[in-house]
């Protein structure tokens, strides 16, 4: 079968989003000449104002990653030492590496199968006199039940951080994601949807916390002779915010692009058994950062059977997130971890697979992928 022959080009998860080089030239020719690489110079604020509009929020700081940006966040809420942060296992290895980092300890809460995010009526009775947040994460830009995470938080006097790393534009109800909680982190990562090569930003509704982070991620320098916090370097540079410009530009056109790819997947998978297509909540809009499926039990193949065929006809999918962070030796075999009961996790992390989802995917490989999927 045609199926089976392995195609000359290699067709990957994901390509990076690239303005045009004439475009970026533009901007270095203004770095140029002004000599001002970094310490947040035209390219740098002008990018941050722009990010405030298109997120739709009021109060915003950019860094020069999401995962430096996230332990700032963190750090800047001023949690007790070595208290506990409730948070979920199926996400990136940033997230419970930012709490540890902290000094803090990640409490690992099993997610709702529907959106794989964090299972807010899981949350609750891993309470205790230690609990000190959550940290929810926007899995493939599917939300949180922010209501519920909001109402727990309020009930026991706990900070709510968000990881919207794979969540850039999306909205509930109508709101910019970055609203909800204490602080939100981006990541603008090559990998993402809008990217400054490597990046992110936080957002908050309390402009006195953004005031701290900002101050945080330079040092904690406050004037030539005054540091008043003990901070990190977390700045972002004028040729990566020049990008990030461009980038803004173009992001809804690939947005678009990948809708089109997701209408043309959901037609031709969900007709085929044993092949679960996620569905985002009503209420929410799509980031399109990744198409997920989920293997179930009555399809031919296991999630990495599925895996290995497309491997070897260079197409190269992802299984993410697999393993699960508490999984990783680094907290699997800490005996500080708290065994909690993760059912929904251990399943789905042996399921979940990451179709390829960009923008120039064309017609024979959108076509060939489907045909590996319906023909196995």
């Amino acid at each position: 079968m045609e199926v089976m022959t392995k195609i000359k080009r290699e067709i990957f998860v994901t390509k990076p989003l690239l303005p045009l080089l004439s475009d970026l030239n533009k901007h270095l020719v203004d770095i140029w000449e002004s000599k001002w690489l970094t310490n947040m110079s035209i390219k740098h604020n002008e990018l941050e104002n722009k990010l405030k509009d298109t997120l739709e929020v009021s109060n915003l700081s950019l860094f020069n990653n999401g995962t430096i940006a996230l332990l700032v966040a963190i750090k800047a809420l001023d949690l007790p030492y070595g208290s506990e942060v409730i948070t979920t296992p199926f996400t990136f290895a940033a997230t419970p590496h930012c709490i540890s980092w902290n000094g803090l300890k990640p409490v690992f809460c099993d997610i709702e199968p529907n959106t794989m995010t964090i299972d807010p009526d899981k949350i609750e009775s891993l309470i205790t006199q230690n609990t000190s947040a959550i940290l929810g994460v926007h899995v493939y830009g599917f939300p949180c039940n922010v209501e519920k995470i909001e109402n727990i938080a309020k009930k026991y006097n706990l900070k709510v951080i968000y990881d919207a790393a794979h969540a850039f534009s999306t909205k509930i109800n109508g709101v910019g994601i970055g609203n909800f909680g204490d602080v939100t982190m981006f990541s603008f990562h090559a990998t993402k949807i809008f990217n400054t090569i490597e990046g992110g930003c936080l957002t908050s509704n309390n402009s006195l916390l953004i005031k701290k982070v900002s101050s945080l991620r330079n040092f904690g320098i406050q004037s030539e002779e005054n540091v008043e916090e003990i901070g990190i370097n977390g700045k972002l540079n004028e040729l990566q915010a020049s990008f990030g410009l461009e980038c803004l530009k173009i992001y809804k056109d690939e947005q678009r692009k990948r809708n089109k790819i997701k209408l043309y997947y959901n037609d031709r998978l969900s007709k085929v058994k044993g092949i679960k297509i996620p569905r985002m909540p009503n209420n929410a809009t799509d980031s399109h950062q990744y198409y997920p499926i989920i293997i179930e039990d009555d399809y031919s193949l296991t999630r990495d059977e599925l895996y290995k065929k497309f491997k070897s006809l260079n197409i190269f999918t992802r299984k993410y997130f697999y393993p699960a962070c508490h999984d990783y030796s680094c907290y699997k075999d800490n005996p500080t971890m708290i065994p909690n009961d993760l059912t929904v996790v251990n399943d789905y992390k042996n399921r979940v697979l990451c179709l390829p989802y960009y923008g120039s995917l064309n017609q024979y490989e959108m076509n060939k992928i489907c045909e590996v999927i319906e023909n196995a």
